[in-house]
């Protein structure tokens, strides 16, 4: 078996004795075992972090951005390498990962290697004395990833706590744990000193040990809402920061005046993009009512023309989902949103002809018409390509509806009317909303959710500020007024 945990600048051995299968989720069958970290490799791991920490944040900034920057090169010159690993252990089509996976994290690691020289504190005048606020890293933080996008999370999260001085333990989800661990070796052959990325492997109780360790400063995840929740009441024994970005249950509308023909493109991004695991997506489509008909034929037309089936082919749509396990939970909301709901497209498990791919995890792109807003497939995060479509009246109306749910990760809104686009984002209870578009997250905007999907923001300068801490410095110039 070999080693799959990487601090103090290598790989590791795990003394903990437990492994998990990694599966191939297009096959069914296993790729690997992966060793799971023990406590010890957990403690080792941050001290490994405690000890890059003091070389890293001592280092000269401009060092420090561009040895992130020669990252971003080797990333992107590995970048078909790479894909090819990410689809193995995702599932996902290889044009998406090709064109987007690698190279978005690229994206974060260069960007942020071009901001870290300009961080910078603020100066105060104070009559006659000096103050001034320096913005510090906060030390060890934690990452903890999600298994559909592995790469780009693993960048998102490292690339700004890297660049404002700070060292990271990583812990990728047991379902796609390989391509961090080439993030890792691709960060020391750039000149990262040993110490500074740092992966561990493992389950829950791993992502507990970094959560509750007294020397890491900062925990950041990607998951579901009710795992958001146990890291950050967690988190509170030690008063760490944390970065909470999780799920949701998005709107999109497309107003009478849309251009239907965009409308259906922005839906399917929003819904069929990665077989549905995005956490952004907008499963609830809310379309006015004078234009759902030929929307939905459109929709139904368009969505019956994917091709679902091998994920290494470059003209596959459609891959795997990433497990048994979640397959079988995506076909029980389907299942019950025949009893909610009118079945217009899909609705089943997919078999594709190629004898390797029989045992994969395979969905049809499925479609609902649902009357009802509170049918559970229009209620609860599926996470699976699942589209529920609605109608609506009045603006009013539809963003009333449209906010009625304990999430807020993102919205769409398809108008032609600039006045209207502007007046309905406004009202919309969400963190990042698109207009004429959906799900398209460059690295320069923040990302993260109202509510319940999530605290923080990942992306932008936004997140300069919780990677940072901030010092004030008062410089008396003159003689203390002295009241005694």
């Amino acid at each position: 078996m070999e080693k799959m945990q990487y601090y103090d600048g290598g790989y590791q051995g795990s003394s903990s004795g437990k492994s998990f299968s990694n599966i191939n989720p297009a096959t069914g069958k296993e790729i690997g075992t992966v060793e799971e970290a023990s406590e010890e490799n957990v403690s080792q791991a941050v001290g490994s972090a405690l000890s890059g920490f003091k070389k890293w944040s001592a280092m000269p900034v401009v060092e420090r951005s561009r040895i992130l920057m020669k990252a971003a090169h080797l990333l992107r010159e590995r970048n078909e390498e790479l894909a090819h690993l990410e689809v193995e252990d995702t599932g996902k089509p290889l044009a998406e990962a090709i064109s987007v996976d690698i190279l978005s994290g690229a994206d974060a690691i260069e960007y942020y290697a071009g901001i870290a020289p300009s961080i910078h504190g603020e100066h105060y005048n104070l009559d006659e004395s000096v103050a001034f606020t320096r913005r510090e890293p906060l030390g060890v933080c934690a990452g903890i990833g999600a298994w559909n996008y592995p790469m780009q999370i693993a960048c998102w999260k490292s690339a700004p706590a890297l660049a404002c001085g700070n060292s990271m333990v990583f812990k990728p989800a047991e379902l796609s744990p390989l391509t961090t661990l080439k993030l890792a070796e691709i960060y020391t052959e750039a000149g990262v000193p040993e110490g500074v990325f740092n992966v561990v492997q493992g389950g829950p109780e791993v992502g507990k040990q970094l959560t509750a360790h007294p020397d890491i400063a900062k925990v950041t995840i990607t998951g579901e809402v009710s795992t958001g929740k146990k890291v950050m009441a967690a988190a509170a024994g030690t008063l760490k920061q944390v970065t909470l970005e999780l799920g949701g249950k998005s709107p999109i509308i497309v107003f009478e005046d849309a251009d239907i023909d965009e409308a259906v493109k922005g839906a399917m991004m929003g819904n069929f993009y990665t077989q549905g695991e995005i956490c952004s997506n907008g499963t609830r489509v809310f379309v006015a009512d004078k234009i759902k008909d030929e929307f939905l034929d459109k929709l139904i037309k368009r969505t019956r023309q994917l091709k679902i089936g091998d994920p290494t082919a470059m003209n596959t749509d459609i891959g795997a989902l990433i497990s048994h396990d979640h397959m079988q939970k995506v076909l029980h909301y389907i299942e019950s949103g025949k009893q909610e709901a009118d079945l217009l497209v899909g609705g089943n498990r997919h078999f594709p002809e190629e004898p390797h791919l029989k045992g994969g995890y395979f969905v049809e792109p499925t479609i609902f018409d649902v009357k009802d807003d509170q049918a559970k497939i229009a209620c609860e995060e599926i996470f699976g390509p699942v589209l529920s479509c609605f109608g609506f009246s009045e603006e009013d109306e539809v963003i009333a509806r449209a906010n009625n749910t304990p999430y807020g990760l993102a919205a769409g809104v398809f108008t032609q009317d600039l006045k209207r686009a502007h007046r309905t984002v406004n009202q919309l209870q969400a963190g990042i909303c698109w207009v004429n578009n959906y799900n398209l997250t460059p690295v320069q905007l923040p990302f993260g959710g109202y509510k319940q999907s999530g605290i923080g923001r990942e992306n932008g300068l936004a997140t300069i500020n919780h990677y940072t801490q901030v010092k004030t410095v008062y410089i008396e110039m003159g003689k203390i007024d002295f009241p005694y």
